[in-house]
């Protein structure tokens, strides 16, 4: 129990540091209903040191409490893999949304799927998971459904919060949505521009990724028009349908138990 209390905290810490300097780069006001940790006055940007701070802990952590364990190595490249995932996921979102290099076409599902998976599915979803997994002598090669399955589930779980970004409650959700302002590359944009006539993408060319708030106006209304929240909750049902049928198809019950109690936490979630 020590043992995997201690990874637990190691992946909590690994992700307050993607929180902290994803907050950095996207200039969030607010995290979790509570200001952001580099907009706190006596921080700052000292928040970048704070995050690297964390990361460094966990690696140090993962040494000492592990070296011994037969599967030491397996964790620690577990770890280093997420990492380097959903660094790449970062700098992807960061490139196609850079001041200047602005172009909506380059927004589809592919990009959208590419994104998601690298930055949040990978060490959001399969993670801890692939942890315990190797907690208990299992090799992870005979788990690679269960890998996707969990992949999946991260990007249901993105899409969810694509979608409370701009219809979600701030009070509930605990922040501000700010993707189109940020010319975010989200499951709404790229539902919009698959379902926009050529008069609807006009406006969104002209008005998505600005901070003026009538371009954010028109930009939700559009969203609107074009019934995008009823498309989400479609999308939202079929997503859980499929997940379910794939997860019965496992055959160990544990991992079938474990992905259910995963679907059923983000399911029809409103935070």
């Amino acid at each position: 129990m020590y043992l995997a209390c201690t990874i637990g905290w190691c992946i909590e810490w690994i992700q307050a540091f993607y929180i902290i300097l994803d907050d950095i780069m996207d200039n969030s006001h607010t995290r979790r209903g509570r200001p952001c940790w580099f907009r706190v006055s006596e921080v700052g940007l000292i928040a970048i040191n704070d995050g690297i701070l964390l990361r460094n802990h966990v690696s140090r952590i993962l040494l000492r409490q592990f070296k011994e364990k037969p599967y030491c190595d397996d964790l620690t490249n577990l770890f280093t893999e997420s990492e380097c995932k959903a660094c790449s996921g970062q700098l992807l979102d960061l490139i196609i949304t850079h001041e200047g290099k602005k172009d909506l076409t380059r927004y589809d599902m592919t990009m959208y799927r590419c994104i998601v998976q690298h930055k949040t599915a990978y060490n959001s979803f399969y993670l801890p998971v692939a942890c315990a997994l190797l907690l208990a002598g299992e090799n992870l090669d005979n788990f690679s459904k269960a890998k996707n399955i969990l992949i999946e589930m991260g990007t249901h779980f993105q899409v969810q919060d694509d979608y409370l970004d701009c219809f979600g409650d701030p009070e509930l959700t605990g922040k501000v949505g700010t993707d189109i302002e940020e010319y975010k590359c989200s499951w709404l944009v790229v539902q919009a521009l698959e379902h926009a006539d050529e008069n609807q993408r006009s406006i969104l060319f002209e008005n998505y990724g600005k901070s003026n708030p009538t371009c954010v106006s028109k930009v939700k209304g559009l969203y609107k028009k074009l019934n995008l929240e009823n498309l989400f909750h479609e999308y939202e049902r079929e997503s859980y349908s499929k997940l379910i049928a794939d997860i019965e198809t496992q055959p160990n019950e544990a991992i079938r138990n474990v992905l259910m109690s995963f679907l059923h936490k983000i399911y029809k979630r409103n935070k």
